[in-house]
Parts: structure tokens; C-alpha cells; sequence
């Protein structure tokens, strides 16, 4: 048992970061619970589908509305506490959620309400959970300390936690909602055994909430490589969303896939991240990170164009399967890429700025993706992303190198830059 820790969580990263790794592992699986009972609360409350919609929105809301002000927080509060603080603040709301279904008091409103409140909170908690695995582990393991975290989120929150929440949910309305509620009060303990210095990472805050988010946007402006990849992202979560926000009606019309089958094709997805995780730190140690960033992004331009082309099951299944792993990767790279190359007291800040780019490029990609499709046919979105991506990649190939080690230039001082241009 010993060896297989060692394995999957190596010494050097610390045992604060094991702490890290097993809260968020269990509030995943909370959450993943709530993927299936959530939809499946609202659908017991109304069967209009704007308010189906509008549950689904107040829970996504909070990040576009709170990401910034999120990130400002990080940078200006003891995140340990805030994560601690915030966490049990879902459960509070969770716990009520769950008097509310036993009693048979429960609408469709005060779910609403819930759901808003429950994503308010992980806003916070998330955010600020990013910025501590800078904190705990050195430069060059985050690329392994995230893509453990991933493979937490991947197990718990997209194959185990969904499937187990409906089967859950069938016994009884309120139990998810219990087995979460008892999930994250546990995150909130298990983050209390981190160790990390009190108190904020900047001795001295002075300014206004509005500053200090200007300020991070000024530093991300300011840092070519970190503002490209930013850029990066945002385009091809456009592109990639605006097929994906047609997916069901591709599967079903184009290639043949019934509603059972159609749920496979993101299980295959998250079986292949789970492999794109678990084998990330040897890929990392054998390829270039710029040639490896080239690599996957390369990955997803051929995906798009495969997507489009096949209309066969069979195909498809696989290619999933091909999409988990590499994007998987991307993700756990970029990522680690990021907070190498962000200061500690910009961490917050900017992983927000990102979120909104992943969040912005979701949803414009997703519009997108309706009205292409609205007009040239379900699978002409597949066409959009392939075309959308490969200009994208062909425009940032040459900073990609830049982009990797981002680091490298963040790390050299402002006088040693200029007289190196001179």
C-alpha cells in the first residue's frame, strides 16, 4: 500500500499536499452526485423548460458575475481559511436543501435559490483551492500535483459521482443531497490539516477590491506569454463548445446514436482523461513542453476534422476516447504552465481571468454552434471548430515555445529584459 502512495502521490510534494488531494477528491464526489440529482430535483419540481434552463444558469451564473471579485479574494485573504469558509458554506446550504426536500416544503424556487447559492460558494472555493497547489509543491511537480487532482475529478466527479447520484436520487429525493453535504463538511476538515503561512500572501492590503482586480488584469496584459495562452484558450473553448453545444442532435441524427449510447460518448471521454492524467508525468519528463503543447493542440484540429468526417458509432466512441486523453493533458499543462510562470500574489487573480476565458469561450462557442447549425446542419459546427482551431493553431504555433516557458520570461528581471532587447 505503501509503494502505490509513493506511486500515485510522491513524497516530494508533501504530505500538506496528500491533505489537498483527498479533500478534493471527496467534494468531487459530492459534486458529481449533485450533476444527476440536481437536474433530476429541478425536473421533479417543473417540467417548463425555461425554468430547466434557468435552474441550470443560476448555478454557472456566479462564475461570470464573481469570478474576478473570486480571484481578488484569493489574492487578499488566507486561502486556506476562505476555502474552508466557503465550503462549509455549501454545506450549511446543502443541509437546509435537505430539511427542506424531507419536509416537503421543496419548489422550484427555492431550488433555484440553492443552486445559486451553492455556485456562489464554489466560485469562491474553487479559485482559491487552485492557488494553494502553487503554494505546496515546487515548480516543477505541477504538473503531476495537478494532473493527480484531475484524476480525482475525473473518477469522482464525472464517472462514478453522476451514475451514483440518479440511483441515489431513485431511493430517496434527499440523500444526494445529504451524501454531498456529509462530502464537503469532510473537505472542510481535510483542508484545515494543510500547512500554509497565515494569514494573506501580501502583507499589506490597502487597496480596493476594484484595484487589485485591475491590477491583476494589468499584470496578464502586460505578460506576452501568459496573455497569449489566455487568448489560446478562449478561442478553441469556442470552437470546441460550439459543436459540443449540438452534440445530441449530431449523435442522434448524423452517426446513429441512441439516448443510451449517447451518454457512452462521455464516459469514453472521461475514461480517456482518466489515462491522459495517469500517464502525464512520464510525458512530461520525455517530450518538450513546447513540442507537447503543439502536440495536443494539433490533436484537437484533428479531432474536429474526424468528428466531421465519420458518421459511424464505432468511430466515434474511439475518437472520445482520443479527446479525453489529450485534452486532458492540455488542461493539467496549461495549467501548470500558468502558475509557474504567475507570481504567488497574482495566482488568484488570474486563474479568474482564465475562468472567465473558459467560461466566455463556452458560451459564445455554444451560440455559435446553435445558429451554424440552425442554418447548415448539425454537423457543420464540426467544420466551424475544425477550421477555427487550425487557423488558431497556425497563428500561435511559433509562441507556443514562448508559452511553455513562460516561466523563464516572467522570472527575468525588468532591467535584464531591456538591456537584452537593447
Amino acid at each position: 500500500m505503501s509503494r502505490l502512495v509513493e506511486t500515485v502521490f510522491p513524497q516530494r510534494l508533501g504530505i500538506s499536499f496528500r491533505w489537498l488531494v483527498a479533500s478534493s477528491w471527496t467534494t468531487n464526489l459530492g459534486d458529481g452526485l449533485m450533476m444527476a440529482a440536481g437536474p433530476l430535483l429541478v425536473a421533479s419540481q417543473t417540467r417548463d423548460p425555461l425554468l430547466v434552463a434557468a435552474a441550470a444558469m443560476s448555478f454557472q451564473l456566479p462564475w461570470l458575475v464573481f469570478g474576478l471579485v473570486a480571484g481578488a479574494m484569493a489574492d487578499r485573504l488566507d486561502r486556506r481559511v476562505l476555502v474552508m469558509a466557503m465550503d462549509a458554506a455549501r454545506a450549511v446550504v446543502l443541509g437546509g436543501l435537505c430539511v427542506v426536500i424531507v419536509t416537503g416544503q421543496v419548489n422550484i424556487w427555492f431550488v433555484m435559490a440553492a443552486m445559486f447559492l451553492i455556485g456562489l460558494a464554489e466560485v469562491f472555493a474553487d479559485t482559491a483551492t487552485s492557488t494553494l497547489v502553487p503554494m505546496l509543491v515546487d515548480k516543477s511537480d505541477l504538473g503531476i500535483a495537478n494532473a493527480r487532482i484531475q484524476v480525482g475529478f475525473l473518477t469522482a466527479n464525472q464517472l462514478v459521482g453522476p451514475a451514483a447520484g440518479a440511483v441515489i436520487f431513485a431511493a430517496g429525493m434527499a440523500w444526494p443531497f445529504l451524501i454531498q453535504t456529509v462530502c464537503v463538511a469532510l473537505g472542510v476538515v481535510l483542508v484545515s490539516r494543510i500547512a500554509t503561512p497565515r494569514g494573506p500572501v501580501r502583507e499589506h492590503v490597502e487597496t480596493h477590491v476594484r484595484q487589485d482586480i485591475a491590477e491583476g488584469l494589468r499584470w496578464l496584459a502586460g505578460n506576452g506569454p501568459v496573455r497569449t495562452l489566455a487568448l489560446v484558450i478562449v478561442a478553441f473553448n469556442i470552437t470546441w463548445a460550439a459543436p459540443w453545444s449540438v452534440m445530441v442532435l449530431w449523435a442522434t441524427e448524423r452517426v446513429g446514436i441512441g439516448e443510451a449510447g449517447y451518454g457512452l460518448l462521455a464516459t469514453a471521454s472521461a475514461l480517456g482523461g482518466l489515462l491522459g492524467t495517469l500517464v502525464y508525468g512520464r510525458i512530461e519528463k520525455r517530450v518538450p513542453l513546447a513540442t507537447l503543447m503543439r502536440a495536443v493542440l494539433a490533436s484537437e484540429v484533428v479531432f474536429h476534422l474526424a468528428m466531421a468526417l465519420t458518421t459511424s458509432p464505432y468511430v466515434a466512441y474511439p475518437l472520445m476516447f482520443f479527446f479525453g486523453a489529450y485534452a486532458f493533458v492540455w488542461g493539467t499543462l496549461s495549467q501548470a504552465v500558468r502558475q509557474r510562470a504567475v507570481p504567488t500574489e497574482f495566482q488568484g487573480r488570474v486563474g479568474s481571468v482564465y475562468m472567465l476565458c473558459v467560461m466566455g469561450g463556452m458560451l459564445g462557442g455554444s451560440l455559435l454552434g446553435g445558429l451554424i447549425a440552425r442554418q447548415w446542419g448539425v454537423n457543420a459546427p464540426w467544420w466551424f471548430a475544425f477550421v477555427g482551431s487550425g487557423l488558431t493553431l497556425a497563428l500561435v504555433w511559433r509562441e507556443l515555445a514562448k508559452i511553455a516557458h513562460a516561466d523563464e520570461v516572467a522570472s527575468v528581471p525588468r532591467d535584464e529584459a531591456v538591456q537584452t532587447a537593447d
